[in-house]
Order: structure tokens, then sequence, then C-alpha cells
């Protein structure tokens, strides 16, 4: 598997290229608008081709540069079906999985930061049949979680956040390597650590949130704070 993280210190957002050298094929997941043609020529570098442009939702931070990403390299742009976007867009279901030559792409639903959050667990063939690492998009963060009021109805998203969190996520194996779609300098959760990346069982051990019960999880969500003019421009309630 070839497998690079893009961060951009500026906003704290990180993007993420992943897929099969031998086959020459990657996915991008999470691309900014402002490193697409920095996605392209690295994908390019490797000798690969980009077949899939994966947003784990609809970003509130930075406009997508999903949409263009995928047009320039010709590949599917996709969301959750849920998402309510005016464009088109290839929808994932719960459950589905995209296969890139030896790299296998498990998409679970992970509802909370918005309504169409997915998280991506991720199988390298080569390695083993068990998973390597999961790209949790907003849902989990290092050392925080994605806010839940962008979407509209706060508490009920920080309620359906704590599920996913501890349904999804938190059964997965402690070894299992986390990259978030966030780290220190980002709007999107509060607390955020500088680290960009992490595992389950340090993010069981070490995350604030994780060891509260659902009522204090969202009591201490109602209180981030108020999100800016622009993140409620770019993710209108549902």
């Amino acid at each position: 598997m070839i497998f690079r993280p893009f961060y951009r210190f500026d906003t704290g957002c990180a993007a993420y290229l992943l897929g099969c050298g031998g086959e020459g094929k990657c996915v991008v997941v999470d691309p900014h608008e402002r490193s697409v043609d920095v996605y392209l020529a690295f994908a390019a570098s490797k000798g690969m081709r980009i077949t899939h442009v994966i947003d784990t939702h609809v970003h509130a931070d930075h406009p997508s540069g999903g949409p263009e990403l995928a047009r320039k390299a010709e590949a599917a742009y996709c969301l959750h079906e849920s998402a309510t976007v005016d464009l088109d867009f290839e929808p994932l279901c719960d459950g589905q999985l995209i296969t890139v030559g030896n790299v296998r792409i498990s998409v679970l639903h992970t509802p909370g930061h918005t309504p169409e959050s997915i998280s991506l667990l991720v199988t390298d063939l080569r390695r083993g049949d068990d998973p390597w690492f999961v790209l949790t998009g907003d849902t989990l963060f290092v050392g925080a979680v994605g806010r839940p009021d962008l979407a509209g109805r706060a508490r009920e998203r920080a309620s359906e956040l704590h599920d996913s969190i501890h349904e999804r996520l938190l059964t997965l194996p402690d070894e299992l390597e986390v990259y978030p779609a966030h780290f220190l300098g980002s709007t999107c959760g509060v607390g955020l650590s500088g680290k960009p990346s992490s595992t389950i069982g340090f993010e069981k051990r070490w995350n604030p949130l994780l060891s509260r019960s659902r009522d204090e999880f969202v009591e201490a969500l109602s209180r981030v704070p108020p999100a800016a003019a622009a993140m409620e421009r770019l993710v209108g309630a549902p």
C-alpha cells in the first residue's frame, strides 16, 4: 500500500491518499480545495491514477476540493448516501467495500458531527486480512471529538456522535491507527491535539470525552463555542 497524509498547518486540515502501487490506483480522502494539484502531482509521481475521491462529510471549515479533484482526475466523487448537496456524487452506504488493488476500504456510517459523516476502515491485503487503520473524518479526533452543532439539533446529534464513537469505532481493535480529518488549528472540534494521528487504544485511555456517560458527553458538547457564520453557510441544516 501507498499511504500519504497531506497536512495543512494553516487550517489544521488533513487529507489522505492511499492505494495500490502494483495496480497504479488510489483514493483521495477529504481533499482541501487549495491542494488539488498537489494530490494530482503526487499520484502522477507514483504512477497512480485516482479512481475515487471521498469526502467523509460535507465540510464546514473550508470548501471541499473533492468535486474539482474528481473532475480533473476523471474519478468518482463520493459521499454518504444521506448527504444533501447540490451536486452529483456517487452514494456510499454503510458496510460498502471499495477495492483498489490490494487495498480494501470499508465504509462505516458514523453520524453525529453531521448526519452523513462516515469513517473509512482500511485493510492492506498484502499485510493480512485485519484492518490497519481507520480514517475517522470529523467523528473522532486525537484528544477530542467533532462538534455536533453544525447541522442543527445539537443535543440530538451529540447523542448520535456518542453512539457512533462507542458502538462503531471503540469496538475496533486497540492497536488500530486513527487518522482524523483535523488536528490543532481547526474549529471543527474543541481541544484537538497537535499530534495528527493516534490509536483506538490510546484514545480510549486518554481522550477525556470518551470516559463520560452519554448524558455527560452530550452536556459537555452543548457548551462548545458558537460556530462561525462562515461555517454555518457551508453546512446548512438538513
